[in-house]
């Protein structure tokens, strides 16, 4: 007897732990069902909307996170170069390219849970549209490096790995099937420490 319930507790404990451990494990992930990918950028066009995946919902509601509606805008993120490459938080990057037609864009570093990165002191920890420097044909180089650099400089430092996120706010051409299509900048490695 002693067996039988000894048994049925494990059984029980293994299931109650597995479940969790699964669900811990899915809603920590930064992927979602619906991914559109463009280059190395991916995004989730239906987070934020009544049609995401129940993990997405799951996950924005335990991070207390609001995302962007689809009419509202679209975060791509980058965690490798264009090579392939894991980005790295001691590697200097060239991001360069052109990006759609959009009202306004942001470009920021962030850690695996996708939060900024620490502003070095007296830098902002990221770009906008706004304070991008662009060249004739509209296209535009950032270097994204520990070490100042002229130009567009995006800040970065510490070890370990990083993405980077760049949101598209109020952008028309990803509202429509051929958003995958979109042309955005590619990340190239230049050195590193």
């Amino acid at each position: 007897m002693i067996r039988f319930v000894a048994s049925v507790g494990l059984v029980f404990l293994l299931a109650i732990g597995g479940g969790a451990a699964s669900v811990h494990v899915a809603l920590d992930r930064l992927a979602g069902f619906d991914g559109l990918a463009v280059g190395p950028w991916t995004a989730f066009p239906s987070r934020g909307t009544p049609d995401a995946d129940p993990y997405s919902k799951a996950r924005f509601s335990r991070n207390a996170e609001l995302p962007l509606g689809k009419a509202e805008g679209l975060a791509f993120v980058a965690s490798a170069d264009s090579a392939g490459e894991p980005l790295r938080r001691a590697c200097s990057y060239r991001i360069e390219g052109r990006l759609p037609a959009a009202r306004f864009w942001t470009l920021y570093p962030s850690d695996a849970e996708a939060g900024p990165l620490p502003a070095r002191k007296l830098r902002w920890p990221g770009l906008h549209s706004m304070q991008v420097l662009r060249r004739a044909d509209n296209t535009f180089e950032i270097v994204a490096s520990p070490a100042p650099h002229p130009g567009n400089w995006l800040a970065t430092g510490g070890d370990g790995t990083m993405n980077l996120v760049l949101t598209l706010y109020d952008a028309p051409a990803l509202g429509n099937p051929d958003a995958a299509e979109v042309e955005l900048p590619l990340i190239y490695r230049t050195g590193c420490e």
